[in-house]
């Protein structure tokens, strides 16, 4: 549920089911108008489905914590070999739009006195909320601009950011260390400042969760972002004493029940105990999943939803 708060001066809180009052900077997809850091009383902004048919989640296998623990049902035959015309490298033309790569550039920026290659989908400036996807070992920002890898879901993602007024990021991270993360913790700074201060969504597949942890310690940057998503990724044991933590920031999970690099039951340990103590996050199983399951099958519009509400 949203926080809801009293509005000064009023004498009682009204709520209703379309505004809430959000304290935060956190408070994802809120209307233009919003002032960084203030208490202001505005529409959540839900984004526009886009493809929902052939993106949203399958069977629900099991569901708990009202509905933030779910076990989805995936099966390698229908979801890679009938959604890809080569299976893994290239889906089906009816799951993209390409009319999105109008709004595309490479560019490189310039992040704390280091230079940051990325690509870019959406304005410069004024986006209403900002996507920064983080590859894992192996890649660059090539990965997550690619259209037709991974089941299309990059260029879903592409998608609604721009139809929303949003911007998506895939940068080119040279290592997975403090230096790593300082440079994208320098590109959430970044695209917060570029925004008017509207807030960030970081995103970390596989080996990239160790820049996910690492930007989680950088209390400037986690005062920038709405949330963060960790789909496939190692676990941080202490996770609990990051600035991300003690902000409540957002966390939402995704893994496959049969990775064989990051087991599941590690970050499904982590969500339990968070979710123990009250703390805002989701876990998305996909059952029989493997290690790359979650970039081709996380439902970017759910999770970027469900981030937005908290």
């Amino acid at each position: 549920m949203a926080r809801l708060c009293r509005e000064p001066g009023s004498p009682s809180l009204s709520v209703s089911t379309a505004h809430f009052c959000f304290r935060r900077l956190a408070a994802i997809f809120l209307s233009a108008g919003l002032v960084a850091g203030s208490t202001v009383c505005a529409k959540a902004q839900v984004l526009k489905p886009y493809k929902e048919d052939l993106f949203s989640y399958g069977k629900v296998l099991e569901e708990s914590d009202g509905g933030d623990y779910r076990v989805v049902d995936y099966q390698e035959l229908r979801d890679i070999n009938e959604r890809d015309e080569i299976p893994e490298r290239r889906v089906k033309r009816a799951f993209v739009s390409l009319g999105v790569k109008s709004d595309q550039v490479n560019e490189t920026l310039d992040v704390g006195g280091r230079s940051l290659d990325v690509t870019r989908v959406g304005p410069e400036r004024g986006a209403a909320f900002t996507v920064i996807f983080i590859h894992g070992r192996g890649g660059d920002r090539r990965l997550g601009a690619n259209d037709f890898s991974f089941g299309g879901n990059f260029n879903r993602v592409k998608n609604l950011a721009v139809a929303n007024g949003g911007v998506y990021y895939a940068p080119s991270v040279r290592s997975f260390d403090a230096a790593g993360a300082a440079d994208v913790a320098g590109l959430v700074k970044h695209a917060a400042e570029r925004s008017g201060g509207r807030p960030v969504v970081l995103a970390c597949a596989s080996m990239g969760s160790f820049i996910c942890w690492g930007v989680s310690r950088d209390a400037q940057a986690v005062a920038a972002l709405g949330g963060m998503m960790i789909m496939g990724g190692v676990a941080d044991p202490d996770f609990t004493k990051s600035a991300a933590y003690k902000a409540k920031l957002p966390m939402f999970f995704s893994h496959g029940s049969r990775d064989s690099v990051y087991p599941a039951a590690s970050q499904k340990a982590l969500y339990g105990a968070l979710k123990g103590q009250g703390y805002p996050a989701r876990f998305v199983l996909f059952e029989t999943g493997s290690h790359g399951t979650p970039v081709r099958m996380t439902d970017w519009r759910d999770a970027l939803n469900w981030i937005g509400s908290r």
